[in-house]
């Protein structure tokens, strides 16, 4: 194993997939887990390289089945853990995503989107997967998924993603697509020092006293890890606080499962980022994310110069949904335009929020996302 290498600080120019793996270093991951898959296969290159640098684990497994069974493992022992995939490796995924979920595991996933379904278009965008993402694994569950638009972002996202899945022990998705992983763009990556870096919350009790699954205020059991000295069991099944299978319980389940939902509910106003441009007075609001927002906005802006009212709505968090921004944003314009790069999903959760203010949707497959001018005329129709 080589000596450990400092951070990559400083500007840079490099492409999503490689900026992702950058940020994963730099937010302290040092077990990845994985198996080639176009459009995320760099991610999985790159760490290969970099991570025995830092003293970290690269693993190539036989498929993502195993690759996700081996981040959670990895994160139980104490290493904050990554898996890269796309979709079809996402599929394979889910069970071990509400694993996760159940044993409360830190983690990330990140999932570069690419057209679908099956194969598929393997080198070509997409946002096929945004479903998926919050109702891929069975049962009642929240996830966090953010949906970085720019490879400063795939940094700084990722960074992201790890500070929410410490914080919350959920697993956090990141939800790039083809275009944003392969591009080429100047990234900043600051010193250890300017970065926020949060880890997991330890116990504070004698082990003897530690239930491993017993909440505190924000719902969030602290941690501990295996060969701390603390015992515990972790299950899918339904469980006690202590960790053991109550499975005819209705009132360990409720208990439970509400628990699950409400760490993530009743903290969403932390967990929701969005970026809001020229809304305050907009009588069309485009509500975009990842690659086509680039296209949304500059489209907005183009509005803008031409007289019309249009406004820019960005969820950086597509999971939990902002649903209060949209239906504050909604509540004073006449229309809002949706456009994505599947053939309606998010624009689901949009016509909710919006409630009686009529929503456009924009639906685009295939290898092309949206041009400005395409959304320009949407907006123009809106109003």
């Amino acid at each position: 194993m080589s000596a450990k290498r400092s951070l990559l600080t400083g500007a840079h120019f490099l492409n999503g997939d490689f900026a992702c793996a950058e940020g994963a270093i730099a937010a302290g991951c040092r077990f990845f887990a994985g198996y080639p898959i176009t459009p995320a296969t760099e991610i999985a290159e790159h760490l290969s390289e970099r991570m025995p640098e830092f003293g970290g684990i690269y693993i190539q497994m036989e498929d993502e089945i195993a690759s996700m069974a081996a981040i959670i493992g990895a994160s139980y022992a104490g290493l904050k853990s990554m898996t890269a995939t796309s979709g079809p490796g996402f599929s394979l995924m889910q069970e071990n995503i509400g694993l996760a979920v159940m044993t409360e595991t830190p983690c990330v996933v990140v999932d570069i989107m690419r057209g679908g379904p099956s194969t598929g278009q393997p080198t070509l965008p997409g946002q096929q997967d945004v479903m998926q993402a919050k109702w891929g694994s069975h049962g009642d569950y929240e996830i966090i998924a953010l949906a970085p638009c720019s490879v400063q972002e795939m940094f700084s996202l990722t960074v992201e993603a790890f500070n929410l899945s410490e914080i919350y022990r959920v697993p956090v998705l990141l939800l790039g697509d083809e275009i944003v992983a392969h591009m080429y763009e100047k990234v900043v990556i600051p010193p250890p020092d300017k970065l926020r870096i949060v880890n997991r919350k330890k116990p504070h009790v004698p082990s003897k006293d530690y239930q491993p699954f017993m909440p505190e205020e924000d719902f969030v059991p602290p941690m501990a890890t295996f060969g701390e000295g603390y015992r515990f069991h972790a299950t899918g099944l339904t469980h006690d606080e202590h960790g053991y299978p109550k499975t005819q319980s209705s009132e360990v389940q409720t208990r439970l499962v509400r628990r699950l939902c409400d760490k993530i509910r009743k903290n969403v106003d932390k967990i929701v980022k969005v970026e809001e441009i020229l809304t305050e007075d907009a009588d069309v609001i485009v509500v975009s994310y990842g690659i086509v927002a680039r296209s949304a906005l500059s489209a907005v802006r183009k509005a803008r110069a031409v007289g019309i009212k249009a406004g820019f709505l960005r969820p950086i968090t597509l999971w939990p949904f902002p649903e209060k921004h949209v239906a504050k944003a909604a509540a004073q314009a006449k229309a809002i335009v949706v456009p994505e790069m599947n053939c309606g999903q998010l624009v689901r959760e949009v016509e909710r929020a919006a409630k009686n203010t009529p929503v456009a949707f924009l639906s685009k497959l295939g290898e092309d996302p949206h041009t400005p001018a395409e959304i320009f005329e949407a907006i123009r129709r809106g109003i």
